[in-house]
């Protein structure tokens, strides 16, 4: 297992091994698109590749991390000067207390029902989401959030829109992918991610769910790459004038969730245009637990914090409110 990370400064990119607390740069490489590419083209594995690459200038991890340098850390993926040939997504009601919030989140709106629509889709997970290998299991919600210009790097404000109604931390990991160019999906490696929702907006009414979506999120700062994924611990953090307003402990992996990971990639992949020659994918792999749902709500300079074990740094970012939107978006006709 190696952890790799993304930096810039000015124009200069770099891709780095993670020695902590030192950062080993990659050469002729400047991107983990980059590298993903090569190794799919000339048959190599990830991990093994990157550390063979791993000879160029070292630089200090703390340095970077707080701000002290003038490299930045960047999101730990994107596709660089072509962010629509990246597609954000990802998967809900796969945790048991994503589910039981949900619920909780719209019962109100359906008073004479005891289980919600969000609750059989969790139910129907729990019995139909670990197929055998060989077998195709149910279909996980599924969502979207964007291309890449809604990925934030670490430090970089999450942004509650004008028009929004609230915006909420969503700590999860994601999965990362290219497709070669025979269509086939890779998997990359899994990264730590905020994946920031609008969940006042969508407890208004569950049909709400796919605008409230669409929002920036998070990743990083660091790519994973050969992880175990069956059982990983996390804690998330909020802090507001440098004091800890709430926190709590995560957990996700195939241990603690609904649907095997196996299954939540075929339900994404299986559909053609997801798998377009040379486009990456990023996929949120649900939530276990909100801050929304203790009462929670996030306020400009507030911080979220994002941290799981195995995953390196944590993810920090501020959460920045945007100027109510007031007017129209107009259209003009080319009639």
């Amino acid at each position: 297992m190696i952890h790799l990370v993304q930096i810039a400064n000015t124009s200069m990119r770099r891709v780095a091994l993670v020695a902590e607390t030192d950062l080993h740069c990659l050469n002729g490489v400047a991107s983990i698109y980059e590298l993903a590419q090569r190794c799919v083209r000339v048959g190599k594995q990830m991990a093994e590749y990157a550390q063979s690459l791993a000879t160029g200038e070292i630089l200090n991890y703390d340095n970077i991390y707080e701000g002290k340098s003038a490299w930045r850390l960047l999101a730990p993926i994107d596709v660089p000067d072509a962010p629509s040939k990246l597609l954000v997504a990802g998967t809900g009601l796969t945790h048991l207390g994503s589910a039981k919030e949900r619920q909780a989140m719209h019962i109100a709106e359906q008073p004479k029902e005891a289980v919600t629509d969000s609750m059989r889709m969790f139910q129907w997970g729990v019995e139909g989401g670990r197929p055998a290998t060989d077998k195709i299991g149910i279909a996980p919600e599924w969502f979207y959030k964007g291309d890449g210009s809604v990925i934030r790097a670490p430090f970089k404000a999450l942004e509650i829109p004008g028009h929004a109604e609230d915006g909420g931390e969503e700590a999860e990991v994601a999965g990362v992918y290219l497709i070669d160019e025979n269509g086939v999906p890779h998997r990359i490696g899994m990264a730590a991610g905020n994946e920031f929702s609008d969940h006042k907006f969508e407890r208004r009414n569950y049909l709400n769910l796919a605008a409230s979506k669409l929002r920036t999120c998070s990743l990083g700062p660091e790519l994973v790459i050969g992880n175990d994924f069956r059982d990983v611990n996390g804690e998330v953090r909020i802090e507001r004038a440098g004091t800890t307003i709430w926190q709590k402990k995560i957990a996700t992996g195939e241990d603690n969730m609904c649907h095997s990971l196996a299954n939540l990639e075929h339900h994404h992949f299986k559909f053609a245009g997801h798998r377009q020659a040379g486009t990456v994918h990023v996929h949120f792999f649900g939530a276990d637990a909100l801050s929304f749902s203790d009462g929670v709500v996030l306020q400009d300079g507030d911080w979220v914090e994002v941290k799981f074990e195995g995953f390196g740094r944590a993810l920090r970012n501020p959460i920045r409110q945007e100027a109510q939107l007031i007017a129209p978006i107009g259209v003009r006709s080319l009639a």
